[in-house]
């Protein structure tokens, strides 16, 4: 059993990590001012349904191996690159960013766009190999459901950051309705730097 200290300890230490703003809170605010606070919330817990994938993988061992292979590593992050790419490319070019008017996008496809943003972010996958692996104590039980216990608890504290972020910039961008069209630019930008920072991360 995971002793009170250790996750007090673990508490404190992802709440520090969780207020520094990151690029999923980017990718959330982004997508909050480009279409709402719908569209903003969809993100966020598309977002924290792929920290379900990390922990899963974690515990099962796959970020482990991902950290470990170059090739694994670079297949993932790669494609992390693409995709964000890709969301940054089509902000430019789609015919609402043309027009001058916000995409409507379905909530659904909102929601898979946050979880692939955040599968395909190998830092995220580091985390649970670098940072979450020094609290699991061999002999409080299964290391396997100590994972999963914190992974949970990183989850919830990241769903209650994302969830201010995403209705923050769903505010704004409702109100700001006659810079649609620069705040498409924005979300592009957003979306392309970020593709940028994913590509210079090294494995450290």
């Amino acid at each position: 059993m995971i002793s009170l200290t250790t996750f007090l300890l673990f508490t404190t230490a992802s709440l520090a990590l969780v207020l520094v703003p990151g690029p999923n809170h980017l990718y959330i605010a982004a997508r909050g001012l480009a279409q709402g606070r719908a569209a903003g919330l969809a993100s966020a817990l598309g977002v924290e349904t792929g920290t379900l994938v990390h922990i899963a993988a974690a515990a099962a061992g796959l970020s482990y191996v991902i950290s470990r292979s170059a090739t694994l590593f670079a297949v993932v992050k790669w494609a992390g690159v693409a995709y964000l790419v890709y969301l940054g490319v089509r902000a430019f070019t789609a015919k609402e960013a043309r027009a001058g008017t916000p995409p409507v996008q379905p909530l659904s496809k909102v929601f898979l766009e946050g979880v692939l943003v955040n599968v395909l972010n190998p830092k995220v996958a580091l985390f649970f190999v670098a940072f979450l692996p020094h609290f699991v104590d061999p002999g409080a039980g299964s290391p396997a459901l100590q994972i999963v216990v914190f992974g949970l608890t990183l989850l919830l504290l990241g769903l209650v950051s994302d969830v201010v972020y995403a209705l923050t910039a769903g505010t704004l961008g409702t109100r700001l309705t006659r810079g649609a069209k620069a705040l498409r630019y924005v979300s592009g930008v957003v979306y392309l730097g970020l593709g940028v920072a994913m590509a210079f991360a090294g494995r450290k």
